[in-house]
């Protein structure tokens, strides 16, 4: 397959994860080795969810290793789990090695809502920090209006934020499925709004295959 970085303003388009030995031969060629999966991945996509820190802060030098093996332009966006409300600083800190690569963190919450821990997070990182609040009780509904300009609830495409942010994750997508979506968002990038998609992992390299059509589509 072949897929080319955005050229579309604003547009911040590819997966959940790179780091994936299945993706050989289709997306990474066969002689391309793990260590080198990302930097071949910058040269496609502009941008990748990264979800480990959600799990496990890595160590602070592979931060700055991830920030040296990709192009400038390139966004990371981070994965963090909002219930361990006591790491919340360390992760701010750690994340902010990645310099000009931190894109926006997206923020898990899967408990009913809690003012007290969006009040905690929204004042744990510095407003210039785009904030995806990932909210999956239906019990947040409806908090969109309270949000400060930083912050978007994921998969919201009403919003006065200047971003928006997807993770779309029922594939199979069809070409007219990915059209479909193409129309949504091309009169949010026309308006300046910065769209940050990202296409669910699979063991075949579906997604990038996904995200490299949409950008196809978006450029058009």
């Amino acid at each position: 397959m072949t897929a080319t970085r955005a050229s579309v303003a604003g547009l911040y388009v590819g997966t959940s994860g790179w780091s994936y030995p299945t993706w050989r031969p289709d997306f990474y060629p066969a002689e391309v080795r793990p260590p080198d999966f990302l930097r071949h991945y910058a040269e496609r996509f502009a941008t990748v969810e990264l979800n480990t820190t959600g799990y496990r802060l890595p160590r602070e030098e592979l931060f700055e290793r991830w920030a040296e093996q990709t192009p400038a332009g390139f966004l990371f966006a981070p994965k963090l789990n909002a219930h361990l409300r006591s790491d919340f600083g360390t992760f701010a800190e750690r994340v902010r090695l990645l310099g000009e690569r931190l894109g926006p963190i997206r923020a898990v919450v899967a408990s009913a809502r809690d003012e007290g821990l969006l009040a905690l997070l929204l004042g744990s990182f510095d407003p210039s920090v785009q904030l995806a609040l990932d909210l999956r009780h239906d019990s947040w509904d409806g908090i969109e209006p309270a949000l400060p300009p930083n912050a978007v609830r994921v998969n919201a495409l009403e919003s006065d934020a200047p971003f928006r942010y997807l993770r779309l994750r029922e594939p199979p997508y069809s070409d007219d499925d990915l059209r479909d979506w193409a129309a949504k968002l091309r009169p949010l990038l026309d308006d300046g709004v910065r769209v940050y998609c990202y296409f669910k992992h699979e063991d075949e390299p579906t997604g990038p295959a996904y995200a490299a059509r949409l950008v196809e589509l978006l450029a058009e």
